[in-house]
């Protein structure tokens, strides 16, 4: 081996011996304890990082509660024995290892159970979006190569037609039947299942924003640098309380599940959101972490102060978001009113977490999305693909996370530039190294020769004390090529008119940026996980 390659070899263990004592002290990895360790390592070995957690947290942490919802507690001992069931429930009906699992439910056990069960049987776990009509069910479940397909109740009727080689099985049911999970964990083996033959995978959707969502596998990740790296700059902590207010198909849902599965936290779900009820639970189970989206965080400090304040919330460690762009606005309230808990993690589908904001980088640039954690690479590229290194000057987001995913399963996958991943957005970076998202790759617009970027225009619209939000989209134009135009949703009892509109862009950025068109709405399409809907904006018109 050459001098290069084993500087490149000590590197690289160096790194791996960073985030395994950031992982002990996190409380996920045993270190101090050499037979738990071992233990711990070997539910790795036999089901990857993606299956292991729900048996070491039941050693671990055997009656502490694990999830939970509205059925109710289920402790970590009750959770892996069910999770065991099922999967060898599964694997005697004939489900194979690399078989697709499809799942379309809401947030509750039976979600999290069926998701560690495909773990540990080696399936393809498929995340389906709640928002899916019939059609995009089947049309989704059949691309992906689903064998079986779990739902809850209320999608009974929308996925009758779809046939499957190993059936359709019933979630959260409001009826027994042969066909619910609870006959099938009471018939199934609760021995641990072997080691599968193939790994486990996670299918992920992309958001689907300009289109049907692509499915984005990942198999469990063959080194703990990302982890480490996020909880180095979280301070997520084994045996404490989670409140998760976002649809758990979502990517930031469904990692942070699992991570607090692996952790020993407890998770608590509610099958629909409320922003007042989350906040009750957050008090009542005395919760150390909330993970939202924007939009659901908005909801929360739409609340009040007053609503806010009456609540016990001195344990609240983290507010935790991703997503969709926070946007300084919000993170001023946020900050304001939650005090100094916020994080902001960027990323995406394809490429996973890129940078994260702490509260000090929060407070220090408020629009930012931070910075890579240790053993992520994060750059920005020109059009002509050379790197740009200057401060404030906007370029092709890439990242290097070690586990980005695998290619699209229908085929294709994203730009790659020096081993690098794009992301599908444009940023910034400032002299700090902190990142600012400025829109995304295929929003940029040309007017009149002059290349815009509608998340600009959309971060001081929604700085207005006047506006709730803000969309603002690139439409044909036959003199310019294209303009922009603008989607406002105003504050009620809001004196505001398009004129205003437009005097407040032009007062405050270049001329060329200002919306030839204001058009006000009550609400902004949006899909679950609080992405706006562009597309459905531009064919209301």
């Amino acid at each position: 081996m050459s001098l290069p390659d084993l500087r490149r070899a000590a590197g690289r263990l160096g790194d791996e011996l960073w985030a395994a004592g950031v992982l002990s002290r996190a409380g996920m990895l045993p270190l101090r304890d050499p037979r738990e360790l071992l233990a711990t390592l070997g539910d790795a070995r036999r089901w990857g990082q993606l299956g292991s957690p729900t048996a070491s947290a039941a050693r671990r942490h055997g009656d502490r509660a694990a999830v939970i919802d509205e059925r109710g507690e289920l402790s970590f001992r009750e959770l892996d024995e069910r999770v065991n069931r099922l999967a060898n429930a599964w694997r005697a009906a004939g489900l194979r290892p690399g078989d697709g699992v499809a799942l379309l439910a809401r947030n509750h056990r039976g979600l999290i159970e069926t998701s560690f069960a495909a773990f540990k049987a080696g399936a393809r776990l498929i995340l389906l979006n709640s928002d899916f009509a019939g059609p995009q069910i089947r049309d989704v479940a059949s691309r992906e190569g689903a064998t079986l397909l779990v739902h809850d109740d209320e999608w009974t009727e929308a996925v009758g037609e779809i046939e499957l080689p190993l059936g359709r099985w019933r979630a959260w049911a409001d009826s027994p039947g042969e066909d619910t999970l609870e006959t099938l964990i009471a018939a199934g083996e609760a021995t641990p299942p072997p080691r599968p033959q193939t790994e486990a995978k996670l299918v992920v959707l992309t958001s689907g924003t300009t289109g049907l969502p692509k499915g984005a596998p990942r198999t469990s990740p063959h080194t703990l640098v990302p982890l480490g790296g996020y909880f180095d700059k979280i301070p997520f902590r084994a045996a404490e309380t989670t409140v998760i207010a976002i649809p758990l198909f979502h990517a930031l849902g469904f990692a942070n599940a699992v991570a607090a599965i692996g952790l020993g936290c407890t998770v608590v779900l509610r099958r629909r959101f409320d922003p007042a009820a989350v906040l009750a639970a957050v008090e009542d189970h005395r919760a150390t972490a909330m993970i939202l989206v924007p939009t659901v965080l908005r909801r929360v400090l739409d609340l009040g102060p007053e609503a806010i304040a009456a609540r016990d919330l001195s344990h609240l460690r983290i507010v935790f978001v991703a997503g969709s762009q926070l946007g300084a606005e919000l993170a001023q309230r946020a900050m304001a009113t939650l005090g100094p808990v916020l994080y902001n993690l960027y990323g995406s589908t394809e490429v996973s977490a890129l940078t994260i904001a702490t509260p000090d980088e929060l407070a220090a640039a408020p629009a930012c999305v931070g910075t890579p954690p240790r053993g992520i690479t994060l750059r920005l590229y020109d059009e002509a693909d050379r790197p740009l290194e200057r401060p404030g000057v906007t370029g092709r987001i890439f990242g290097g996370t070690g586990i980005e995913f695998e290619g699209y399963t229908g085929g294709g996958s994203k730009t790659i530039i020096d081993g690098l991943m794009a992301t599908g957005d444009v940023g910034h970076l400032d002299e700090a190294g902190r990142l600012f998202i400025d829109g995304r790759d295929d929003d940029m617009i040309v007017s009149g020769g002059e290349n815009l970027f509608p998340g600009e225009v959309e971060e001081l619209l929604n700085s207005h004390s006047e506006i709730v939000e803000s969309a603002v989209v690139g439409v044909p134009d036959e003199e310019f090529g294209a303009r922009l135009r603008a989607y406002v949703v105003p504050r009620d009892g809001s004196g505001l008119d398009e004129d205003a509109v437009r005097a407040y862009v032009r007062e405050n950025l270049a001329r060329f940026k200002v919306p030839r068109e204001v058009v006000f709405l009550d609400e902004l399409p949006r899909n679950p996980t609080g992405k706006v809907l562009k597309r459905e904006l531009i064919a209301q018109m």
